[in-house]
């Protein structure tokens, strides 16, 4: 298995700065990985570098807590497209998932997949599985299936526990096949990625991936 394929090498800590990300891409390029994923201040330091390798450039949106006005979380889509960004990972209003305000919630998704589609630009609607109860993660699934984005991902890696076998395959049980799963958060061996990609997973976003592929 090339799990490097499935790889989004991500770097989004706070204090991250441009030397570091580039050279997050120069390695991504060199390892073919799938993206890089990095915060929207550094998608113009990105671009360059990754032009013409086929790494794809991805972003965060309302990161990590997702509770940033939806037409905020749209003109974050928006700038990012300016400046080269291809793929967007759009973390959920969490806080109105636990005020069970489904229709703001269904409201936000659709807006933020509608931003992206309208570009051609992939979407990853991130849940933050592990600060959401196994009816939360049901009628999450139940509203993307309607709206389609392209990928759901499990979580930011920055709150609550992450990605695991158990939560990718119950997400795989509610999701339509055409949309596909991100696992992020905890990765951090070639044994945990080849059995979230075991359980369902089609993308896995990770800050270890040279330690796992051998750098």
């Amino acid at each position: 298995m090339n799990i490097a394929s499935y790889f989004d090498h991500t770097l989004l800590r706070p204090g991250t700065t441009a030397a570091e990300i580039r050279q997050l891409c120069q390695e991504a390029v060199a390892q073919h990985f799938a993206a890089v994923c990095i915060p929207p201040y550094y998608l113009s330091e990105a671009r360059p570098i990754l032009d013409g390798s086929g790494v794809k450039l991805a972003t965060v949106i309302g990161f990590p807590f997702g509770y940033a006005a939806t037409v905020a979380k749209v003109e974050e889509i928006k700038r990012g497209i300016d400046e080269g960004a291809e793929e967007f990972d759009v973390v959920v209003n969490i806080a109105a998932v636990k005020s069970g305000n489904w229709s703001f919630v269904r409201n936000d998704i659709d807006r933020v997949v509608t931003s992206c589609r309208l570009r051609s630009k992939p979407i990853k609607i991130i849940l933050e599985t592990g600060l959401l109860t196994e009816e939360e993660i049901r009628q999450l699934c139940a509203i993307c299936n309607d709206l389609d984005p392209d990928y759901v991902k499990t979580s930011t890696g920055f709150n609550g526990p992450g990605a695991t076998v158990e939560v990718v395959q119950f997400l795989r049980s509610l999701l339509k096949k055409s949309i596909k799963i991100k696992a992020s958060g905890g990765i951090r061996t070639a044994q945990d990625a080849e059995a979230l990609i075991a359980a369902g997973a089609d993308r896995l976003g990770l800050s270890g991936a040279m330690a796992i592929v051998g750098g």
